[in-house]
């Protein structure tokens, strides 16, 4: 079940779980985590090369969770609008890869899914502040889109600062998501700058547990929401 537009977001990547069990690793942050995480990456628009379509289709059949699929890829107007078909619950695609966001963003939706644009660590977001009204989620790279297990970079934070701020001051309903290096030493960080939902890879899936560590995450951005 979807949480409340106020509820805090925890989506752990597939991208730091074992391939080789992908279903059974989607199996151990069930009742846990809000959203399932997929990079799908093309070894164009970034280096590495991941997973597609085809994964997403038969991983989708094996849980409920809804699916945040993250699309680092070129020629997003071409392929986006399948993932939404496919039943993913969020597609995100990259506003350096895009010419026409706002006519993705409509054609995303019209096939049953939220919109995302992502913002990579070297592109200013002051650009595409105006567009927040036309998307679902705006999420923000806390490292260099295109590899797992980089390091968080605090001063991304700034732009998850300047989204917020748009947001309330347009009374908009948009997630400000961050991905890159979330883990327990970070994401109260975000959190305080306007984050509400946060991607965590190998703070989930190098766990023992990827529950309780899904759990844990929540339970710190729920006492940054009690500070405020």
């Amino acid at each position: 079940m979807e949480p409340s537009p106020t509820d805090p977001i925890i989506a752990p990547s597939i991208l730091a779980a074992d391939f080789a069990h992908l279903a059974d690793q989607v199996h151990a942050i069930e009742g846990a985590a809000d959203w399932v995480h997929v990079d799908v990456m093309d070894n164009h628009f970034v280096p590495n090369l991941t997973i597609g379509l085809p994964v997403v289709q038969s991983l989708k059949k094996a849980t409920s969770i809804p699916f945040d699929v993250h699309l680092m890829i070129t020629d997003p107007e071409r392929w986006a609008p399948g993932y939404a078909e496919a039943g993913a619950h969020n597609v995100t695609f990259h506003a350096e890869a895009c010419d026409n966001p706002v006519a993705l963003a409509k054609t995303l939706r019209a096939a049953g899914a939220k919109a995302g644009l992502a913002i990579d660590r070297d592109t200013p977001v002051e650009p595409y502040l105006e567009l927040l009204p036309y998307v679902d989620t705006l999420l923000i790279m806390t490292i260099k889109a295109g590899f797992g297990g980089q390091k968080f970079l605090p001063e991304m934070l700034e732009k998850v600062r300047d989204v917020r701020r748009r947001i309330h001051a347009k009374d908009l309903q948009v997630r400000v998501e961050v991905d890159g290096g979330i883990a327990a030493d970070t994401i109260e960080q975000a959190a305080e700058a306007g984050a509400d939902a946060f991607v965590a890879g190998t703070a989930v899936y190098g766990a023992d547990d990827p529950a309780d560590a899904v759990r844990k995450l929540k339970a710190q951005v729920a006492r940054v929401s009690a500070r405020a």
